[in-house]
């Protein structure tokens, strides 16, 4: 039976948060406006541009106006991030591991495509990755499970075969919302901070391919 790892990649494949919350603040005080880290924490690591904006904005933010904002908070982190890629420890090793013995893999992410042309272009993913899916790819947004649902169809693999590498509330509720057994990698939050996992890791030097066996059996 064919399994597959999917995985975000805000957090997960690189961290990037640190660099996202410099690109907000450019672009928030830019309006004057200067959000916390706490409330970046609560509010835009792992969720949409569109409940982010409409969040600090204080008024919902969609259609041309979120395109518009979001193409230029999103081109000023790919400014300050694109000489600093560089994969959570382990990744690259336990990736390759994973496509030696024949796992299917692909990338979830609420970023948009361009982010992830940037990071897995880098790190030359895109030809071992048989699903690809960015912000542009769906209508609702993490904690919904649309995403990992597509995914899935994608793989041609069933939801329960699938396991998935989340670090946000909303990344672990959407994939177990889609019926996918999760490891949550706590780069940017606690474990207390997010939803029961069904293991955590701090970096991928902790997980191999007997372990991802052992949570899809």
């Amino acid at each position: 039976m064919k399994k597959a790892v999917i995985f975000d990649m805000d957090g997960v494949i690189c961290h990037t948060n640190p660099y996202h919350s410099m690109a907000f603040k450019e672009f928030f005080a830019k309006r004057n406006m200067y959000p916390t880290e706490e409330e970046f924490a609560l509010h835009m690591y792992g969720k949409s541009n569109s409940y982010i904006m409409s969040h600090f904005f204080g008024k919902p933010i969609s259609g041309d106006e979120l395109l518009e904002l979001e193409n230029e908070k999103e081109s000023l982190f790919r400014e300050i991030y694109k000489d600093k890629i560089d994969p959570i420890s382990g990744f690259m090793d336990f990736f390759h591991q994973l496509k030696t013995n024949q796992f299917l893999t692909g990338v979830a992410t609420s970023a948009p495509f361009a982010n992830m042309e940037l990071i897995a272009g880098t790190l030359s993913l895109f030809d071992y990755m048989e699903s690809v899916l960015a912000s542009e790819d769906v209508t609702k947004h993490k904690p919904d499970p649309q995403i990992y649902l597509k995914s899935s169809a994608n793989l041609q693999v069933e939801p329960d075969s699938c396991l998935v590498f989340e670090d946000s509330f909303s990344g672990v509720t959407a994939a177990k919302n889609a019926g996918m057994k999760v490891v949550g990698v706590l780069s940017s939050h606690s474990k207390k901070e997010l939803p029961i996992c069904d293991l955590y890791i701090q970096d991928f030097r902790e997980v191999d391919v007997e372990k991802v066996l052992g949570l899809l059996n």
